[in-house]
């Protein structure tokens, strides 16, 4: 059996108690529509008992950004608005897109805002800055002209991410990854480091690790561990030791989600 269950304090790890089901959605990335279409799906599936886990990256690429997270958040209000389901029951992964909108926030930190921003933005966090009321334009102006501009235009971005309601609350109860209590499964935004423990992992978790995406074992017991990004886009597929979720969605491609019982069974799954 997996260790997730001695991390219930940590605040990092979510841990799903007595989960009949966990059903996952892959990484949104702005995509609202898309979520939108899917949710409605979902809501006609779900069963007593059923847990629900976001895999990450609800930020970044899409058109929708601010929307996709007001449907995200909807969603758990719906979700959690059910007879004996509780806070516990639903978990919001960071994935790579939400590090790093977060640590745009602090580019004045940067040891090299320029690269840091021009790398940034080469990942799509370009679309996030937009949905919040600023352009990358205006970033890289204020990084030539210094520290004190760079803070003054973070700044304006905090106080826009903060003036839509819930979302900076939605930034702030990020997990970093999350388990069933028994032990089973483990939900991650990109994947695992297979030589650590599941405390050691850090940004492993949104950025990856060599090895991940042929584990040909179990880690750290967990029947399966399932992802809801690969810089592929491969699809939906369902390995021996790992699920993974990308169907491509914000790269042209779909939205999907899976029902996964604690036996690493995955007994459905939708794509929007």
């Amino acid at each position: 059996m997996g260790a997730c269950c001695d991390q219930s304090d940590s605040g990092n790890v979510t841990v799903l108690k007595a989960a009949r089901r966990v059903w996952a959605i892959a990484s949104v990335h702005g995509e609202a529509v898309r979520l939108h279409r899917l949710q409605a799906a979902l809501g006609e599936r779900v069963l007593p008992g059923d847990r629900l886990v976001y895999l990450g990256n609800v930020l970044g690429r899409g058109p929708k950004i601010s929307a996709a997270v007001d449907v995200v958040l909807g969603f758990r209000r719906a979700f959690l608005a059910q007879p004996d389901t509780f806070v516990h029951d639903v978990a919001i992964l960071r994935g790579a897109q939400e590090e790093m909108w977060q640590k745009l926030l602090q580019l004045q930190f940067s040891f090299d805002p320029a690269e840091v921003l021009k790398w940034v933005v080469a990942q799509g966090v370009g679309a996030t800055i937009e949905a919040y009321g600023s352009s990358v334009d205006e970033g890289f102006h204020a990084v030539r002209l210094g520290t004190a501009a760079i803070t003054r235009w973070t700044g304006a971005l905090r106080k826009a991410f903060q003036a839509v309601p819930g979302h900076q609350e939605f930034l702030s109860a990020l997990s970093h990854a999350a388990c069933t209590a028994d032990g089973a499964l483990l939900f991650v935004n990109r994947g695992v480091a297979a030589d650590r423990p599941l405390e050691a992992q850090n940004d492993a978790f949104w950025w990856g690790a060599p090895g991940f995406d042929n584990m040909d074992a179990q880690f750290g017991g967990y029947r399966l561990v399932v992802h809801g990004f690969d810089p592929l886009h491969a699809g939906v597929d369902i390995g021996r030791f790992t699920v993974n979720l990308d169907a491509g969605c914000g790269f042209d491609g779909a939205l999907a989600a899976a029902c996964i019982t604690p036996a690493g069974e995955v007994s459905d799954v939708i794509e929007a």
